[in-house]
């Protein structure tokens, strides 16, 4: 009959780096708060991630009895500046598709727990994070996010994992609480330029930058596009400046040289012009969530960060996308992009920009062309 140590002595063994157990109870609270916030997360049931059925194990084990949560480390290794100043870390090594490191890990120790008769559900809608309080593992931050009492110096650099089984083992002392320290002053919320950290644990997520790099409908509204800076895809702006994570941030991390072999595949004028084939074999099987008809994102982000960088070596590239790319999000975005790296030469590109048809475009050239004119 195996017990709950060897279960804990097979995480270890498959490389994570702490594991907690909790009941497979409901979370009626977390439940509660997706109802009483539900025009904040309609959008996510819209794109089917399912997160209310997700606060009952049962409707993902019918047997359900125990959560087990690994704790993986994503910030394990560090990641070229160049793109950890465009991508957020989580997505930089992200395998649920290519399934060629953590999916493995994960993949073995279920197939242990099959061979000791427990049958096991890996989901994707359940609430991990608080799973991973609820199991004692550590606590929240005021920027929601997840911070462990073990592992990455106490950092949120984490993905807990939870692994709903059909077996009971005694579950863990919750500890479901902000662990920020008083002297913080609410750095993550004073520091994210979008407003989406409310205090008190709350976030509305459609204002996160995150959020709007690969959710956001439409063209970027003009107030935002400053404020979310140079992210392309993702954000770490809240935990780059959390004094917590600081002690992980100063430790000396070999590259990630996994990460640096595709580097070049994310370099910003490949994704402004990349096409279809480009697209599914280099970018979307590492960082998924734009699917390829809407493409569009990826170059509507990539032009507002080329503005944003004000480097005007990207000027040619720009006016290449405003000419080429049938999208008029796309189109517009390059436009305001060169009006944003400004100078004789953005200038001169401006006046050459050939008859547009789009009302939207046209809005941009002429913003663009006299920046002291809003409405």
């Amino acid at each position: 009959m195996i017990v709950k140590s060897d279960i804990i002595q097979a995480a270890y063994s498959y490389g994570f780096e702490d594991i907690g157990f909790t009941t497979a109870d409901p979370f009626p609270e977390h439940k509660q708060l997706l109802l009483d916030r539900r025009a904040e997360y309609a959008w996510a049931e819209s794109v089917g991630l399912a997160l209310l059925s997700g606060t009952d194990p049962a409707t993902i084990l019918s047997n359900a009895k125990t959560i087990i949560v690994l704790m993986e480390v994503y910030f394990r290794k560090s990641y070229p500046r160049s793109l950890e100043g465009n991508f957020g870390r989580c997505y930089l090594d992200d395998d649920r598709m290519t399934r060629d490191g953590l999916s493995r890990r994960i993949k073995a120790f279920r197939g242990f727990l099959r061979d000791h008769g427990i049958d096991s559900k890996v989901p994707f809608n359940l609430p991990h994070r608080v799973a991973a309080a609820r199991a004692g593992m550590g606590t929240f931050g005021k920027n929601c996010l997840f911070y462990s009492n073990k592992v990455a110096r106490g950092g949120s650099w984490t993905l807990p994992i939870a692994v709903v089984i059909d077996a009971a083992f005694e579950p863990g002392e919750p500890t479901m609480e902000i662990g920020c320290p008083d002297w913080c002053r609410n750095t993550c919320i004073a520091a994210c330029p979008t407003g989406a950290l409310k205090g008190n644990g709350r976030i509305d997520p459609r204002k996160c930058i995150s959020y709007l790099t690969y959710f956001g409908e439409g063209i970027t509204p003009l107030a935002l596009r400053e404020p979310m800076g140079m992210y392309v895809y993702g954000c770490d702006r809240c935990q780059n400046v959390c004094p917590r994570n600081q002690p992980w941030l100063a430790a000396d991390l070999p590259l990630n040289e996994k990460v640096v072999a595709k580097a070049d595949c994310f370099e910003l004028p490949h994704l402004l012009h990349m096409d279809k084939a480009y697209f599914e074999t280099k970018i979307w099987p590492h960082m998924f969530y734009i699917s390829y008809p809407d493409i569009w994102r990826w170059k509507m982000n990539v032009a507002r960060v080329m503005g944003n960088s004000r480097d005007e070596t990207y000027i040619a590239d720009l006016v290449r996308a405003y000419a080429d790319d049938p999208d008029e999000r796309v189109r517009g975005m390059a436009v305001w992009a060169v009006g944003r790296i400004g100078g004789p030469e953005a200038l001169s590109a401006l006046k050459g920009l050939s008859e547009e048809r789009s009302d939207l475009v046209k809005e941009e050239i002429r913003r663009s062309r006299d920046p002291a004119k809003t409405d």
